[in-house]
């Protein structure tokens, strides 16, 4: 796990200062030698070590390398390690994230709802390419001067093609190892297999909570202990709540809650929407309407992308480009990441979000980016975009 750049990308990049390291890998600010712009290089450490970690690296290439909005980060370029392990994810440069900027209490009211304005519009894009983000949180909302926001980090992001209708896929499931615990959506909490695009939602209701308050609004130490943070303040959930939440495993979960005699008395004396007017004292009335209608139980009443968008709290923000489905899906196969690529990167495996592969069929797919990318490259600054 080498803090060195590989010499390929320092004769590209003027790699600076180190804006964060993990056990993962490092990201510096940089700057293109070509362009003069500045970049954010992102090297993940063996990124191939296992297929889990390989796959979620090439869902992120793969999606990013297909979308193209104002509101998703946008992948430059994708580079080899002279190792064979490591990887490089080249980005555009952003000043800061919204975790940080909540932590600085620094952000306005207008601030607030330009944010949830573009989330909107972020999620719109994505969930009509059938994409679900699966790991939004205040972290992977990035920021610049301007307050221009762009979602981040697409490790944990999947396909929804067969999902969306209903019914998974060749009878497979979805994990509910995603997200970080605060952000969790309730179903994804009682492990249900065939949740959608209203997980992200919940998620965005959290960020939203937190940039209210400034502090996580349901910061559960455990699973079970998640869900009983979460009912104190929506209720313990009805037989009808439970049973939307699409697991066999829900009413068990909540029957071993342990929710203190104070708080059911409180439960039972006051109405949801008292109690969200107590968590959030300061919030306007648009905006605990909105708090409400993303937190909620049953993922088909959440406020929905669309909803949103025009709610009185971002209605301002909405234009007539707000109401484009601007992505009619997502490819699963490596052939479909770049226009021009499709003779080099065709696979006789149909890569079906569904399927894991080994370790070194990622490996050789990503890696077959990178080659293509290089030798079209010449002459060219980054990666042609599909529209």
């Amino acid at each position: 796990m080498s803090d060195e750049v590989d010499k390929g990308v320092a004769r590209r990049y003027d790699v600076s200062a180190k804006l964060g390291k993990g056990a993962y890998g490092i990201v510096w600010k940089s700057v293109d030698k070509k362009t003069r712009e500045s970049v954010a290089v992102k090297k993940i450490f063996d990124a191939f070590q296992n297929a889990t970690d390989a796959q979620r690296t090439y869902r992120e290439v793969v999606y990013l390398l297909q979308m193209n909005h104002d509101n998703i980060i946008r992948l430059k370029n994708v580079m080899k390690a002279d190792n064979g392990k490591d990887i490089y994810l080249i980005f555009e440069y952003m000043e800061t994230d919204l975790h940080a900027v909540i932590r600085a209490n620094i952000l306005e009211e207008i601030h607030k709802q330009y944010i949830m304005a573009q989330a909107f519009k972020a999620l719109k894009y994505m969930h009509s390419a059938h994409i679900v983000h699966r790991d939004l949180k205040p972290a992977n909302l990035l920021l610049n001067v301007d307050c221009l926001m762009k979602v981040a980090d697409f490790g944990l992001a999947r396909t929804l093609v067969d999902i969306q209708n209903g019914t998974p896929g060749r009878g497979d499931t979805m994990t509910e190892y995603v997200a970080s615990r605060w952000y969790r959506s309730p179903e994804i909490l009682v492990g249900s297999a065939q949740y959608g695009y209203a997980a992200d939602l919940w998620s965005l209701g959290c960020i939203f909570a937190e940039m209210i308050i400034g502090k996580a609004v349901f910061n559960g130490s455990s699973t079970l202990n998640q869900l009983e943070v979460i009912c104190e303040l929506l209720g313990y959930p009805t037989s009808d709540e439970q049973q939307a939440l699409s697991s066999d495993f829900a009413s068990n979960m909540y029957e071993n809650l342990v929710i203190s005699p104070e708080v059911m008395s409180r439960l039972d004396s006051t109405t949801v929407e008292e109690r969200f007017r107590d968590k959030f004292p300061t919030a306007s009335e648009a905006a605990v309407k909105l708090l409400m209608g993303l937190l909620r139980y049953i993922p088909e009443e959440r406020t929905s992308v669309n909803e949103g968008l025009t709610c009185e709290y971002c209605g301002q923000f909405y234009d007539e480009a707000c109401a484009v489905e601007e992505r009619v899906g997502v490819g699963k196969n490596p052939e479909d990441a770049e226009h021009g690529f499709d003779t080099l990167l065709r696979s006789s495996v149909d890569v079906d979000d569904n399927m894991k592969l080994k370790t070194v069929q990622y490996r050789d797919m990503l890696y077959g980016i990178c080659d293509a990318h290089a030798k079209g490259s010449r002459g060219s600054q980054e990666y042609p975009r599909r529209v």
